[in-house]
């Protein structure tokens, strides 16, 4: 997880929601709303950095295939 995490107008120490999940069965309602809130946006980012990763990743596979058949095609002997 980052360090710190900008949510509405507010910064939220990472460190504080690891307390809260540590602590859940104690913690009040409101915490467990705001570690809620942190964990759906970091799965939201992380779920979007995965998706531009696989699609760069296929962009290069790609791209890796097309040079590589036309290296190979040049060099039969």
């Amino acid at each position: 997880m980052e360090n710190h995490f900008k949510f509405e107008r507010e910064t939220v120490d990472s460190k504080k929601i690891l307390e809260i999940i540590k602590n859940y069965k104690d913690s009040s309602n409101k915490d467990l709303n705001l570690a809620l809130q942190f964990i759906q946006k970091d799965f939201d980012h992380t779920k979007e950095t995965l998706l531009k990763l696989s699609e760069h990743l296929d962009k290069l596979e790609n791209t890796y295939n097309m040079l590589h058949k036309e290296f190979i095609n040049r060099n039969v002997i």
